[in-house]
């Protein structure tokens, strides 16, 4: 088995890479011939740490799938310390093929005591956000503009790795060290594209909301609801969405939504149809009880359809019942509203969870 160490500068002021970056934190990723455990081999497991101002990077390598259970034992050791492990989709392979390894080894589990942040998963729900066609890790490393000497893949180095075991050369191990050192090594500059995670997930105050008159694409006089949230990570890159009535840029520490007012006659539905009648000369429902009082000609049995008041005013739209009452075009319609009052505008406990919704909307629609 082969181990090789070596140091560079940690230089990043940005406080969220601080704040998940500790001492107590450990990255690491693995090579492998495929992807069983059962009938493939551990070959390589490449480490970073980091003590004060200084970044260290631990790579232990197998000359032959013999030397497996060497390098098993060797990370082993090398976890002691830590309390985090941070990976690049690890959560969905690393550590289970590791865990399944120990297991072959008769090795307790060694991830039992640690918490894990796998920054793929973290970032699986926002694809749509950043419009790449996936989201590896070279992908994203492209998004943000950093750059790699390695041009390979994992599963392109396989066969590179067999050729090595047969007949060890100076260039393969090259090949296999570099791409896995800059695998692991590049995840420490992928942390900041956490700052949208934690933005999506709820980390943000409502800096400001006001109402504002535009014109739509044929002229015609809309409203909207503008909200500026303030964060406290900038993200790494401008990323604009919209997905039917919402729109959000974001930018450094500032993201702008904007939400179409709805101005117009909408439906409330009562959900205890039976209890009402319908009268179709005044479009409305009424409750049993004051129906006792119409004419049996002008009423009718409400149906779940029928059975409705309606109310004139401006509506904000949700997707979900985030805020009740809610109002309805039709009865069938999954889009509901509620209405934009002052109060509303001015509530924080209100209007942060229908934001959060807003934003969860545009993860999963947003183009």
């Amino acid at each position: 088995m082969q181990t090789w160490h070596q140091e560079v500068p940690f230089e990043s002021r940005d406080p969220l890479v601080q704040s998940i970056f500790t001492e107590d934190s450990i990255f690491f990723d693995i090579e492998t011939t495929g992807f069983s455990p059962s009938n493939t081999s551990l070959y390589l497991i490449g480490c970073v740490s980091r003590r004060g101002a200084v970044i260290y990077i631990d790579q232990f390598f197998a000359d032959t799938p013999k030397e497996e259970k060497n390098l098993l034992l060797a990370f082993l050791e090398m976890l002691g310390p830590y309390q985090t492990t941070i990976t690049f989709n690890g959560l969905g392979f690393d550590i289970p093929y590791l865990k399944a390894k120990y297991a072959q080894c008769q090795v307790a589990d060694p991830f039992a005591c640690l918490s894990s942040l796998d920054i793929f998963q973290s970032l699986s729900g926002l694809k749509k956000i950043f419009k790449l066609p996936n989201l590896k890790q070279k992908t994203i490393e492209q998004f943000l503009g950093i750059a790699r000497n390695d041009l390979y893949s994992g599963g392109e180095l396989i066969n590179v790795y067999h050729a090595y075991v047969d007949s060890p050369s100076e260039e393969g191990r090259k090949l296999l060290q570099m791409h896995n050192y800059e695998d692991v090594l590049g995840m420490v500059d992928l942390l900041p594209m956490l700052s949208y995670s934690r933005l999506f997930q709820g980390d943000f105050t409502v800096a400001s909301v006001e109402k504002n008159n535009y014109a739509d694409y044929s002229g015609a006089p809309r409203r909207e609801c503008l909200i500026t949230l303030s964060h406290p990570f900038d993200v790494p890159k401008r990323v604009s969405c919209g997905a039917g009535d919402f729109y959000l840029t974001s930018y450094r520490d500032k993201t702008k939504i904007s939400i179409k007012i709805y101005d117009g006659e909408l439906k409330f539905f009562y959900k205890n149809y039976q209890d009402y009648y319908y009268l179709p000369m005044e479009d409305t429902a009424i409750h049993k009880s004051v129906a006792f009082y119409v004419d049996k000609d002008y009423r009718t049995k409400a149906k779940a359809a029928t059975c409705y008041s309606k109310k004139t005013g401006c509506f904000l739209p949700q997707n979900e019942t985030i805020i009740s009452p809610y109002f309805k075009l039709e009865y069938h319609d999954k889009t509901t509203y509620f209405e934009l009052t002052d109060d509303f505008l001015q509530n924080p406990s209100a209007l942060k969870p229908y934001v959060v919704h807003v934003m969860s909307c545009l993860a999963r629609l947003g183009q």
